[in-house]
């Protein structure tokens, strides 16, 4: 929907963090988009998984040349750390980022089709949803008008020319956005409908990912 890869500059706290946890052990870490913090950090505290997180901004989204940096910045930083990578296919070269690299990342195009599955995902998205996670509504306003500036006018063109609704999804770990939902339905002129969404198809996700990579390092 949002023509990704076209930011008339890049977000403002797009910059990787400092480095946490370097010294704590030789656990794995996983390095992935923040759209779904929360909820992974969540996932590795419920089953206790040996794993250290770091989240990149979601907002890199939409811009390609920015989420490569910081991207391959981050894996650059922890490659002592084992990363795991927490992506779906949300740059056009991530296969070739990663197989430089060799690493290992979740199954899946994109963190809503990890977090919904895959059949509920694709049915949603073919009735025409605009999927919102909670990060994405509450900054809203700053990524479409990184992404359009600011002509309410096109924006609401872009978005009525395939999408019919936008279809908010709340997990166990998010707070209440309504109203950030209810401003972006009125900012793009859709209706707003609402999706709470256990975490059983991520945490399934998350756990082949862990899988895989043992297997990897036992083979190695």
């Amino acid at each position: 929907m949002i023509p990704y890869g076209h930011l008339s500059k890049p977000p403002s706290n797009s910059a990787v963090p400092a480095p946490v946890n370097l010294m704590r052990d030789e656990r794995p870490i996983l390095i992935g988009c923040g759209i779904l913090a929360k909820e992974v950090q969540w996932l590795i505290d419920k089953n206790q998984w040996p794993l250290d997180a770091f989240f990149l901004d979601s907002a890199l989204h939409i811009d390609f040349g920015a989420l490569k940096d910081r991207l391959t910045e981050a894996l650059s930083l922890y490659r002592e750390r084992f990363p795991l990578v927490f992506y779906g296919e949300c740059h056009p070269r991530m296969e070739h980022i990663l197989a430089e690299q060799k690493l290992s990342r979740t199954e899946g195009q994109n963190c809503l089709e990890m977090l919904l599955g895959h059949a509920t995902f694709m049915t949603e998205l073919s009735q025409g949803a605009f999927f919102l996670l909670e990060d994405w509504a509450v900054r809203f306003d700053a990524i479409t008008e990184l992404t359009f500036g600011n002509n309410p006018d096109l924006i609401r063109t872009v978005f009525a020319e395939d999408r019919k609704y936008l279809l908010c999804v709340r997990t166990p770990c998010s707070g209440d956005f309504t109203r950030f939902a209810e401003a972006a339905g009125q900012k793009v002129n859709l209706p707003v409908r609402w999706l709470d969404c256990p975490l059983d198809p991520l945490e399934s996700v998350l756990w082949k990912l862990l899988n895989t990579a043992k297997g990897e390092s036992n083979h190695d």
